[in-house]
């Protein structure tokens, strides 16, 4: 741009010779008009060499003679000094992709891209100008990615990259964002896109977690038959606790039924020898005033309390109950009269 001003100021110099000088005829137009037209390119020469524009996204970095001035440009047209230059930075997310070939601190060869958004600092990008220039990338980031990847895969093993793959990366972007700080760049984010280990090692992995499964499988399956012996077992148990039950609760209420049944043969026992007992006091008691109907009266209703229901298939004819009564009276202590009417006739029970 300084040499477009020089050039300006040539011609502008040029226009005022033209207009001084002196020709022959001395014709004023011709003079004029070359010296007009001088005189609008050196206008148009130094203005254009005045104007500097930044494009959307970057920040004007202003240098006088090579010195960095505090003072920055946004994005758009500037007017400037013509021996001022302007230098753009870019100060959008840029984003960069490493390929990486690290170890594991187990010795195992690790190849991984790793990812990192970041940007420059707008208000320091001077600063970032001033000490390491545009290349930026190459100067700074790219190497302390590098260092950054290394030195922290190098902690784990190869199995525990694996497993702890989220916080690796959190640890490597913590580590980038606490160096690259310190240069005015801005970790965005950072990630590892890939992993990439030995054939040998994937295939041992593969094998190890066969393996695993296997045994895992088989300590399901030994699981699953103790828990069904365990089952079998106390099924049994449950099964003969029950039918112990059951036989005890049998062996019970078949000793209450023979009890029952006692209880009820005693019963009925006690109950004849009650019925014998009242009837062989009612001969004692006054046995001459005894009637035949009395007698009659008494033989029925003891006869219908032991009545089951069923009409009698026996028959006792009169010597048969005189016999009867003879036997009574001798258990009595007396013995019948020999004047009993012989035409007493033995009551049969209607029901």
């Amino acid at each position: 741009m300084i040499a477009l001003f020089v050039v300006g100021l040539l011609l502008a110099l040029v226009a005022v010779g033209l207009l001084f000088l002196k020709t022959k005829g001395n014709r004023f137009l011709a003079r004029v008009l070359p010296a007009t037209v001088l005189s609008v390119a050196a206008v148009a020469a130094i203005g254009v060499s005045c104007l500097r524009t930044v494009p959307t996204g970057h920040t004007g970095i202003i240098t006088t003679f090579g010195r960095v001035e505090e003072e920055t440009f946004e994005a758009g047209v500037h007017f400037v000094a013509p021996w001022k230059s302007v230098v753009n930075m870019d100060n959008r997310n840029q984003k960069a992709s490493i390929d990486l070939l690290c170890f594991s601190s187990d010795i195992q060869e690790v190849a991984v891209t790793y990812t990192l958004n970041y940007q420059i600092s707008k208000q320091n990008a001077q600063m970032i100008y001033k000490d390491i220039g545009v290349s930026y990338y190459e100067t700074i980031i790219q190497p302390r990615v590098q260092e950054a990847v290394k030195s922290e895969m190098a902690k784990y093993t190869a199995e525990e990259l694996l497993s702890n793959r989220a916080q690796l990366s959190q640890d490597i972007r913590q580590v980038l964002t606490s160096k690259l700080e310190s240069y005015n760049i801005i970790v965005i984010d950072a990630s590892m896109e890939n992993l990439d280990f030995s054939d040998a090692f994937t295939d041992a992995v593969e094998a190890k977690q066969v393996a695993e499964q296997k045994s895992k499988q088989a300590k399901i399956e030994e699981e699953q038959k103790i828990m069904e012996a365990e089952a079998a077992a106390k099924r049994a148990q449950i099964e003969a606790e029950a039918s112990a039950k059951v036989a005890v609760i049998a062996a019970n209420a078949e000793l209450d039924v023979v009890k029952i049944q006692a209880d009820a043969a005693e019963y009925a026992g006690q109950k004849d020898a009650a019925v014998i007992g009242q009837v062989r006091d009612i001969f004692a008691k006054d046995p001459e005033n005894l009637t035949d109907e009395d007698l009659h009266s008494l033989l029925l209703y003891y006869y219908i309390l032991q009545w089951d229901g069923k009409l009698p298939e026996t028959y006792f004819s009169t010597d048969d109950f005189y016999a009867m009564l003879a036997a009574i009276g001798t258990t009595m202590g007396e013995a019948p009269s020999a004047d009993a009417p012989a035409d007493v006739i033995t009551p049969e029970p209607t029901v």
